[in-house]
Formats: structure tokens, C-alpha cells, sequence
């Protein structure tokens, strides 16, 4: 019997956020395997125990960066970790962001302002402005060139908590078409979906955000998957080998139309399987193959 643990996050006295979480740990139980959910910092657990862990819902990883990447680390080292921690660690910098750019990905034009570097902002156009290390539109906001002041204050904010931040123009097809998420499991598309814009005017960077609203099916387009099949191809050390168990690929449209990646999810995404409940028996059967790789 192959053991799978799926990683999440402890809610405490809240409810769990993962309406997926439990519907897969079924899935997987039917289909005859051991598995549970396990939170993530729990020392007590036995990572070790397990043929396969793979990373859920760990979604307040980004405010224990440090503690997370010692994590990921040693579940690497006990047993096969989904994604692979190479991968996971690379991908946690949203600096890799200028590395797909230079692999000729198309991506949003992104700087990175590190602590102590000059606060040189657009004076001609709307920009986003968030860290490196964020999820859910944590300390992310959106600014008007009259809005320099509000912004410096947002980055000194940032800079003196450590971080670095990304500084992307706001490009305004995300308000017409919305942000598509292209999600692949298993090497193969699974479904898309798309939302609408998580940034309003005026939303102070640390005010708490929809992640995902007016969230809805999507069909990609030709295009779409170039640029997703593209980013895929791009991650380091992947290159004519397996990919990655699972990913999901962000992209808005650019000032010419055509799409463009924002963010490459390889740790913790939302696989959204309420919205596209077909998805859950292949989400299934390839994580059991991924176990089975090192059970059988």
C-alpha cells in the first residue's frame, strides 16, 4: 500500500481554507492508498514514513520563508517531495521571474528593489508593486504615478521586513480578459480557469484581498498554452527530463494582446477542483503514479 501525505497549513481555530484537501485524501484512500493530510510544521510527524509527500496547501509558507525552506529541505532528503525541493526553493523567489524572461519566456517587464536600493518608481504609467515572496496578494497594491508618496511608504514598509520587491507596470488587459491559471498534473493540461483582477485602486498594500474573484472555467487558447508549455519547458534542471508533478501557469494579456506569464505556481496552488470536478480521478491517478515510482 503506498503512503502519501498532503501537506497543509494549520488553520488553528478557523476552518480549513483547502475545500479540495479532503475530497482528494478520499480519492486516494478508495483508490488504495494510505493517505492524510499532514500540516506542514507539525514536528511530530514522520515524514519519513511516507513514499510520497506532496505540497498542498502550505499557504502561510510566505511569512516563514526561512522555516519553510529548512522544511522542504529535509522532507527532500527522507523522501520523494512533490514538487521536488530544488524545484519548490527555486521557485519560492519570484526572481525566477527574470530568469524565464531571459530563457525568452513571455513575462510581465519586472525590477526587484532590495532593501536599501533607491525607490526609482514609474512617473508615467500605473504599476503593481509586491515582494518576492507573497501569495495571495499579500503586500501587493497597485499605484498611480500621483501616488508616489502612498508607494515609497509601501516599499520602506517592505524593505524594513527584509524583503525585496517587484515592481511591474499594471497592465490593464487583466481588467478586460481577467488573469488565466492554465493548471498541468501528471505533464498534461488538466483544466484552466479565470478570474478578475485581485487589485483595486486604492487598496492599501495591507489590507486582506480576494484572491480569487468572479473565479470561473476557461478554455486556453493556442497562445496560452505556447506560453505555458514555454515557461514549463524553462525551469531549471527539467530540460529533457520529467517535469514537475504539478503546476499552474499564471498569465494576463500584454499591451499587444497577447498573453503573458505573471507568476509560475510550482509550491501551494489552489487546484480549484470544485470548479472543474472532473479533474479530481486524473489529480489522482497521477499522484498514486508519482508514488508509485518509488513504492512499487
Amino acid at each position: 500500500m503506498r503512503r502519501i501525505a498532503l501537506a497543509t497549513y494549520d488553520p488553528g481555530t478557523e476552518p480549513g481554507k483547502d475545500a479540495d484537501l479532503p475530497e482528494l485524501v478520499r480519492a486516494l484512500r478508495a483508490a488504495g492508498a494510505e493517505a492524510e493530510a499532514r500540516y506542514w510544521d507539525d514536528p511530530d510527524v514522520d515524514w519519513g514514513r511516507y513514499d510520497l509527500v506532496v505540497i498542498r496547501s502550505t499557504w502561510d509558507y510566505s511569512w516563514r520563508a526561512e522555516e519553510f525552506d529548512t522544511w522542504v529541505v529535509r522532507v527532500g532528503a527522507l523522501t520523494r517531495l512533490a514538487n521536488p525541493a530544488s524545484v519548490v526553493r527555486w521557485n519560492t523567489d519570484k526572481r525566477y521571474l527574470g530568469e524565464l524572461a531571459a530563457a525568452g519566456v513571455p513575462t510581465v517587464p519586472t525590477r526587484y528593489l532590495a532593501p536599501g536600493e533607491p525607490a526609482e518608481l514609474p512617473a508615467d504609467h500605473e504599476y503593481v508593486i509586491k515582494p518576492t515572496s507573497g501569495a495571495g496578494g499579500r503586500f501587493a497594491a497597485r499605484y498611480t504615478p500621483g501616488e508616489h508618496d502612498r508607494a515609497v511608504a509601501h516599499l520602506a514598509r517592505m524593505h524594513a521586513e527584509g524583503f525585496t520587491a517587484m515592481v511591474q507596470p499594471y497592465l490593464t488587459g487583466i481588467d478586460v480578459s481577467g488573469e488565466r491559471a492554465l493548471q498541468f498534473f501528471g505533464g498534461r493540461l488538466l483544466h484552466a480557469s479565470r478570474k478578475g483582477a485581485v487589485l483595486a485602486p486604492g487598496t492599501p498594500y495591507d489590507a486582506d484581498k480576494v484572491a480569487h474573484p468572479g473565479l470561473e472555467r476557461w478554455q486556453p487558447t493556442e497562445a496560452e498554452l505556447a506560453v505555458a508549455e514555454k515557461a514549463l519547458a524553462s525551469i531549471p534542471g527539467v530540460s529533457g527530463g520529467p517535469g514537475p508533478l504539478y503546476a499552474r501557469v499564471d498569465l494576463v494579456d500584454g499591451p499587444d494582446g497577447e498573453p503573458r506569464l505573471m507568476e509560475l505556481e510550482l509550491v501551494e496552488p489552489n487546484l480549484f477542483l470544485r470548479l472543474h470536478p472532473g479533474s479530481l480521478e486524473r489529480v489522482t491517478e497521477a499522484i498514486l503514479a508519482a508514488a508509485g515510482d518509488i513504492a512499487g
